[in-house]
């Protein structure tokens, strides 16, 4: 593995930030969506999930390579009162775990933390080299 010296740490961490950024938003969504029974085509919300890939085969930054839905079953709960309720009662609700969501948004909350830590570090680097330097 080669090192690229096209991107330098400032580069990495903004690409983590920016990718960290639309993982947040993405989950939001799915918070945000986890009662939405009928999303307009008369399926429940179905929860997304951000693919992250690396930029390049080297060491690089990262970004969403894709958005994919989850397939997963839409639980069925028994509300015979609910306006998309079957002919049974029971209504499918989206296949959205908020306990999930909360951690998955902690985590990028985090890496996205350790990115702005990077930039800061590496700011505070520069700004000694040039006290040292005069």
């Amino acid at each position: 593995m080669e090192v690229n010296n096209n991107l330098g740490p400032i580069d990495i961490a903004l690409s983590g930030l920016r990718a960290q950024e639309q993982n947040i938003r993405l989950i939001s969504s799915n918070v945000a969506n986890a009662q939405t029974t009928d999303n307009g085509n008369g399926q429940p919300y179905r929860r997304l999930e951000a693919l992250l890939e690396t930029d390049s085969d080297d060491i690089g930054g990262v970004s969403i390579g894709d958005i994919v839905k989850d397939m997963s079953n839409f639980p069925q709960f028994l509300k015979p009162g609910h306006p998309d309720a079957d002919q049974f009662g029971f209504v499918a609700m989206p296949n959205v775990n908020l306990p999930v969501e909360m951690v998955n948004l902690n985590l990028a909350t985090r890496v996205y933390q350790a990115n702005v830590a990077v930039i800061k570090r590496y700011q505070r680097m520069v700004e000694t080299s040039l006290e040292l330097l005069r």
